[in-house]
């Protein structure tokens, strides 16, 4: 009989210590090759790890919450025959990192002990008789609530009722620490160490909203619980400034919309994006101080030799920003197309770490909603980034008269650690000088 194979968690980037959130399988369940096995959470993105072969699950090797690695044993799989022998299934996962250490693991029994101890405190005194004055049992099967099983479980041995909870997990999922503090209750208020509140910035005193009329608490978003505190800490360590300018895209909007026409009867559109990329491109060739970033110590540049763009993805959860790779290497068309496929896996949720790591200049558009400017923040480490509203037509005076002309209003937020007012007038006027004449493209 052939020995189960070992699945671990490959290659996910540079992250560690990643929570998982979802379990898809359970022992005896049987999976085909890519079925989705655990999802993993990190800081910008969820990711599921498929199986690697077809095969029958004989034991799980994780539990929801446990923090992961790449190498950290996920489960084994008896595997029917045909599927990939089980050295093929370890060759396939990069080196093993050291599973999560006994002190971690202890850490979080503690917890569990600490919390199961509050419950039984909490439990109603007994009559003489020994029955108690009060009985509420949990109730076996909480029907209706989106939570996992070890979730479940422990809600069971801690007497709590998971149907009053509101979850904190993706889709409202009540997850263990939901589960943990209702058994804790709210903590004590005390002040803040000053490093701890951000420095010695004091935090907006709460308030009572119900006191003034009908109120309704709805949860962040998974995106907008993990990017807000990368955007505070941007705004906090970051002296930002904006530069706003013009670009008479004229000319240029006339060429999209003819490569626009013949990309529609192929399955695709051409955007005013495609075009921002690769003038972006030739605008951080021209001013390289762009396309660097601070070393740790603050006292150096490291610039880079890689044009890597972020683009900024409107989903229902909340921006994205995907990471378009060696964009000085690809023409109008196939960055068109990668647009068009990353948006779309953006909005279901299925980028992967490798499609949001690497970027050196980030692109944020609003021009299909509307605006005349904005503030873009600068998406750290980068020290640049792009904010584009929609264009207009506005009379421009062309020596003689006016004549309508399609402007496009655009703001560049920078760090000025490492860039001056100066270099970024120049950088932004030569950027709209490249949009204005599309043939600088080729350059």
């Amino acid at each position: 009989m052939t020995s189960p194979a070992e699945v671990t968690v490959p290659d996910i980037g540079d992250f560690s210590d990643i929570p998982v959130i979802e379990i898809h399988v359970s022992p005896g369940d049987a999976v085909a090759a890519e079925d989705p096995l655990i999802t993993l959470e990190s800081d910008k993105a969820t990711m599921d790890v498929p199986s690697p072969a077809a095969g029958t699950v004989r034991e799980l090797r994780v539990s929801l919450g446990d923090l992961v690695n790449v190498g950290t044993p996920i489960l084994l799989l008896d595997q029917g025959d045909g599927a990939t022998p089980p050295e093929q299934l370890a060759a396939a996962t990069v080196d093993q990192v050291e599973p999560p250490t006994e002190a971690s693991t202890s850490a979080a029994s503690t917890v569990e002990e600490s919390a199961r101890r509050s419950a039984e405190a909490a439990t109603p005194p007994t009559a003489p008789g020994g029955a108690p004055v009060t009985a509420t049992a949990a109730p076996p099967d909480f029907a209706g609530v989106h939570a996992g099983p070890s979730v479940r479980r422990l809600a069971r041995e801690l007497g709590v009722d998971l149907t009053g909870i509101a979850g904190s997990g993706p889709k409202g999922r009540v997850t263990k620490d939901d589960l943990l503090q209702e058994v804790r209750g709210p903590a004590p208020s005390a002040p803040a160490p000053a490093a701890a509140a951000g420095g010695g910035i004091p935090e907006i005193p709460p308030q009572d909203f119900s006191k003034f009329g009908p109120v309704e608490v709805q949860p962040l978003s998974r995106i907008q619980r993990l990017s807000g505190p990368h955007l505070h800490r941007s705004w906090l360590n970051v002296p930002h400034v904006t530069h706003d300018d013009d670009a008479d895209i004229t000319e240029l909007d006339t060429y999209r919309k003819e490569l626009d026409t013949e990309a529609r009867a192929e399955g695709y559109r051409v955007t005013l994006l495609s075009f921002l990329l690769k003038a972006s491109v030739s605008a951080l060739r021209e001013f390289p101080r762009f396309n660097s970033s601070l070393t740790p110590e603050k006292d150096a540049l490291v610039y880079k030799r890689y044009f890597h763009i972020g683009v900024a993805v409107d989903t229902p959860d909340g921006l994205v920003v995907p990471v378009l790779r060696d964009v000085d290497r690809k023409g109008i068309r196939e960055l068109s197309r990668e647009l068009g496929d990353v948006s779309a896996r953006a909005r279901d949720g299925k980028l992967t770490a490798t499609d949001l790591q690497g970027g050196c200049f980030t692109i944020s558009s609003l021009g299909g909603i509307g605006g005349t400017s904005f503030t873009p923040l600068v998406n750290a480490p980068e020290v640049a980034i792009l904010g584009v509203v929609r264009s207009k037509t506005a009379p421009v005076w062309d020596g003689a008269t006016f004549v309508p002309r399609l402007v496009l209003p655009l703001s560049l937020s920078y760090d000025h650690r490492v860039i001056d007012g100066a270099l970024a007038a120049r950088f932004t006027r030569y950027l709209c000088h490249v949009l204005e004449d599309v043939r600088r493209l080729v350059l």
